[in-house]
């Protein structure tokens, strides 16, 4: 077994008097937890290795087994917690940055959680979905400052680009390379099959997803990776990504194990170097220097797609949204936290 500095975090309860010796939680898991000892004749676990995927508790026949978190415990206090310990136990044992799936693991209030949406009451009256129809589609992007007409007095359709949503809902930007090829081509279609949009995320758009453009968000972000002209008349809109919810402030890097060929190819970078997206847009400080870079995406998109600019939930964001609302966007994008990403602190 291998010797850690940290006790483990879940423990294999192993019931010796159902266990048939049937290694088929050896057999199962991905991990290596269960081995048989043949001297002994028993299942025996290294549970430093055990992640609790309960794999190997669903398929044990006899349910000989059960997973569960250990109550072993630090010596902590308010300012120097448990967490934090193992965490710097981890973190040194690799030297790498601790990564965590599924979403961003810190206990912060989502609010959006707490918002009580009050549909319709009295000035508003309820709808009765069975007999009546209903209509989710939201449209997204600049309005006419007016409305004008000509001499004729019919109406001069002078609205700028729009996003049409058949549902109020659009997936967030994931990169190619940060997910698989077939990640984004099932977000792809989903998309194209539901009316709404999938977002490229700041890592290009594969050749062979072209096709699904009438829903697709192509993203500007720092890093400038497989942006062309091709490419941001590919989608139905243009995001520049100023900032994202689960590291406001802060770049990205994929690193370069996961740069082969075809992403590559996408991000318009050599195969195997790792994919560095800088903090700040090296040509944006201000306002101004953005309002000049959603005009050159205008231009480059003969001004028929809606520039979408994206920033992070901060304490400041009212400030930020001004300045954009200000710069001529068609829609700003205010990004949460809890989606995480692998370039988190």
């Amino acid at each position: 077994m291998a010797v850690d500095f940290f006790y483990p975090a879940y423990e294999v309860v192993r019931n010796q008097d159902r266990c048939i010796t049937c290694r088929v939680c050896e057999r199962q898991c991905a991990n290596k937890v269960h081995q048989y000892d043949a001297e002994l004749g028993l299942m025996i676990s290294d549970e430093s290795a055990c992640v609790n995927c309960q794999r190997c508790v669903s398929l044990c026949p006899t349910r000989a087994l059960k997973i569960v978190k250990t109550d072993n415990t630090f010596k902590d206090n308010v300012n120097y917690t448990a967490q934090a310990m193992t965490e710097i136990y981890r973190q040194a044992q690799s030297g790498g940055v601790l990564l965590s799936a599924m979403g961003n693991p810190a206990p912060l209030p989502v609010y959006w959680d707490k918002l009580l949406i009050n549909a319709s009451q009295v000035t508003n009256p309820s709808i009765d979905p069975l007999r009546e129809p209903m209509e989710t589609r939201v449209y997204l992007g600049s309005r006419p400052e007016g409305i004008r007409r000509d001499k004729d007095g019919k109406l001069i359709d002078d609205t700028p680009p729009q996003l049409k949503l058949e549902v109020p809902i659009m997936f967030s930007a994931m990169s190619y390379g940060s997910i698989s090829y077939n990640a984004h081509e099932s977000l792809a279609r989903a998309a194209e099959k539901l009316g709404t949009y999938y977002n490229t995320g700041e890592g290009g758009l594969h050749q062979d997803f072209y096709k699904y453009g009438e829903h697709t968000i192509v993203q500007v972000a720092s890093g400038r990776f497989g942006v062309n002209h091709d490419y941001l008349n590919a989608g139905a809109a243009i995001e520049i990504k100023m900032g994202q919810g689960a590291k406001p402030g802060i770049g990205g890097h994929l690193p370069g194990r996961k740069i082969v060929a075809d992403i590559a190819k996408t991000r318009m970078i050599p195969e195997g170097s790792d994919a560095i997206s800088p903090a700040p847009h090296h040509d944006i400080y201000s306002i101004e220097d953005l309002r000049q870079l959603v005009f050159s995406l205008k231009e480059a998109s003969r001004y028929t797609k809606p520039v979408i600019v994206k920033i992070a939930a901060v304490h400041n964001v009212a400030a930020i949204a001004s300045g954009i609302a200000r710069s001529g966007a068609d829609i700003i994008a205010i990004d949460g936290f809890r989606g995480g990403t692998g370039a988190a602190p």
